[in-house]
């Protein structure tokens, strides 16, 4: 026991991103190795000291400069893995509208390609429009939706990690019956339909396993979570800031997962050049990584073993707050205090309610339903940056594309976010703060809902110019075969509407992420940010519903509607949150709920600078950068 607490000690003083350790007397009552657990204890520092090495004085907090912290090497593999998930992923979902839309090829090879030189667009099953879009809604609608439940069992059963590694495997059996799918012969005598939807749906169940648990899993390796004063080599002072690092590593985290949605444009020629079997095959070569990485970085992580989730005592949070407060008293102020222990026994009421939490507990259900309620109006961003269902899709089968596949426009939408998440991380963002200028959160995000509304416009005007000037008219995405079959307008100008929404994803998801992981309590991390995903979903729930109409001669309206309704929602929310701009972002690490975390650095719990409650905002003037695509 001794080594090892000189060894994390030594290790502890040696590294500037480390918080301060526990005095020795208690490493004993503060160390825990779960029973068969390989990896080493780790630090319960939930009842450190208050005072640490290099604790900045209030008037250091407000004047000094902020900066980040190192960042893990093993952040970086996480990032890695990730990468990998999200190529694989996004090499398949761009394909879904036109494999399932579109018939054989006249001409073609035979493996789902066009005659090159043709106009003609790819294709195999010859399913129509409208099954296209319910096949590639209820894949992405299971995806997003799924998660709900995977994310509360790893909070509460499983753990994240393990999870993760299930969902790996279940993305290996998909990408292997996918690529079976792509066989000529298949397509040939119409059977590859049985293996092809097979393998869309074990997919989407790989990734509601693997997408709620990898980015609150990455965060799990940031240990740097209080703010110390550190001397830099010219001599400046300055604070080492838990936010900036947190915001630092969780950037990275987004460039590489747009990196890995570059994959779709080595699948998208593939297909319009190659054929399936290759479209197919490079999502699973990308996928192949994937199970040798987790094995590695099993032994190096900071794992958080599932310690039962808290939803239940949510609910009787929520029980206590009805019956002492009704249900006129909801959304006012002060609603959520009925239940705190200090208010049941200051109302003389401890024999009538027996609770389970402290009052920091409740602190965090009211702010996990506020950020909820946030989430709430993200689906219209979504329907706005994509187009509602695959209209955006069936928009570009109709514009010139010159030997340009169609789907692979849609990659613009990553590429301008790999272009912008730079400018305003270490642009834009420093400068507002060295302007002394807030930007918070609830701002980001209703930049990010006008711009989405803006978009929606593009791809509004840009469907009405294409059906007027149709050879087909407003028949246009439906297999036109008069003439060129495309109107005289450039897909490129699809860039506008699609870089657009790129950009607004990161002043909608990267806060939104953030929230999810800060407000939520320490053992419903996984289901919080899975509550995030699904409100994707719920846009995927509104395309697949509205399928009958996402196609000629509707399109024009299936993007003009969202467009109005974008702009409504964007002034009612802003005005219903305005006021968490003004409140502290914190992570909670609430002391009475002990996770029994293990791995090989030191976790640094709760004290007084990132304790769970809203305050003046010290510590942090922007968000987490977290933001896994949509």
């Amino acid at each position: 026991m001794s080594t090892f607490a000189d060894e994390k000690g030594d290790r502890a003083r040696s590294s500037d991103n480390d918080a301060a350790v526990a005095p020795a007397s208690d490493i004993e009552k503060m160390s825990h190795t779960p029973p068969g657990d390989s990896h080493a204890p780790y630090h319960d520092t939930f009842t450190m000291d208050e005072e640490y090495d290099g604790k900045p004085t209030e008037e250091e907090l407000h004047t000094l400069r902020r900066v980040p912290g190192s960042i893990p090497i093993i952040a970086y593999l996480i990032c890695i893995v990730e990468f990998c998930e999200r190529a694989s992923y996004y090499g398949v979902q761009p394909l879904i509208s036109n494999f399932v839309n579109r018939p054989l090829p006249r001409g073609g090879n035979g493996w789902g390609a066009p005659p090159v030189g043709d106009q003609q667009t790819g294709g195999a099953l010859d399913m129509g429009t409208s099954v296209a879009n319910a096949v590639g809604q209820s894949f992405s609608l299971l995806a997003y939706g799924l998660p709900l439940f995977f994310g509360w069992l790893a909070d509460a059963k499983l753990g994240r990690f393990k999870i993760i590694c299930y969902g790996i495997g279940v993305f290996g059996i998909a990408h292997v019956l996918m690529v079976a799918s792509g066989s000529k012969d298949l397509l040939a005598n119409g059977t590859a339909k049985a293996p092809y939807f097979i393998s869309v749906y074990i997919l989407a169940i790989g990734a509601a396993m693997f997408k709620p648990n990898i980015s609150p899993l990455l965060l799990d390796q940031v240990t740097t979570t209080v703010p110390k004063v550190i001397t830099l080599a010219d001599g400046e002072r300055v604070i080492e800031d838990p936010e900036s690092t947190t915001e630092r590593v969780m950037l990275w985290f987004y460039l590489l997962i747009n990196i890995g949605g570059f994959t779709g444009v080595a699948t998208s020629y593939a297909e319009k050049y190659v054929g399936w079997w290759l479209a197919f095959l490079i999502p699973l070569i990308l996928y192949l990584p994937l199970p040798f990485l987790m094995w590695f970085l099993y032994k190096r992580l900071v794992l958080h073993p599932p310690g039962g989730s808290d939803l239940p005592n949510v609910f009787r949070v929520l029980g206590i707050c009805f019956r002492r407060g009704g249900i006129k008293r909801v959304g006012r102020h002060g609603f959520f205090d009925l239940a705190k222990p200090s208010h049941i026994a200051a109302a003389g009421l401890d024999g009538v309610y027996h609770v389970r939490w402290n009052d920091e507990f409740v602190e965090d259900v009211r702010r996990t339903f506020q950020a909820t309620g946030i989430f709430c109006f993200f689906p219209i961003q979504y329907l706005n940056d994509n187009g509602i269902g695959n209209a955006a899709s069936f928009l570009s089968t109709m514009l010139v594309t010159n030997g340009v596949p169609n789907d692979v426009i849609g990659n613009i939408n990553p590429l301008s976010i790999i272009i912008a998440a730079p400018i305003l991380n270490y642009g834009l963002y420093p400068f507002l703060r060295k302007a002394n200028i807030h930007y918070g959160p609830v701002a980001r995000i209703t930049t990010g809902l006008c711009m989405s509304t803006l978009g929606g416009v593009g791809y509004t005007l840009l469907n009405k110019y294409a059906y007027e000037q149709s050879p087909c008219g407003e028949y246009g995405s439906s297999d036109c075969t008069i003439g060129t079959g495309v109107a005289p307008i450039s897909i490129w100008w699809m860039i506008i509407p699609y870089a657009i929404g790129g950009i607004s994803e990161l002043f909608i998801n990267v806060p939104a992420y953030g929230i999810a992981y800060s407000r939520a309590p320490v053992n419903m991390r996984g289901l919080v940010t899975a509550i995030n995903l699904f409100n994707t979903a719920v846009a995927y729930l509104i395309g697949l519903a509205c399928s009958s109409v996402i196609t000629d001669p509707y399109l024009t309206w299936d993007f003009g509607g969202c467009a109005i309704a974008g702009g409504i929602m964007t002034v009612l929310f802003y005005f219903t949150f305005r006021h968490i701009d003004k409140e502290e972002f914190v992570l909670s690490k609430n002391k009475d709920y002990d996770i029994n975390m293990t791995g090989t650095r030191n976790v640094v719990g709760e004290n007084e600078t990132n304790k769970s409650s809203n305050r003046p905002a010290p510590i942090a003037e922007n968000e987490l950068m977290v933001s896994p695509k949509q």
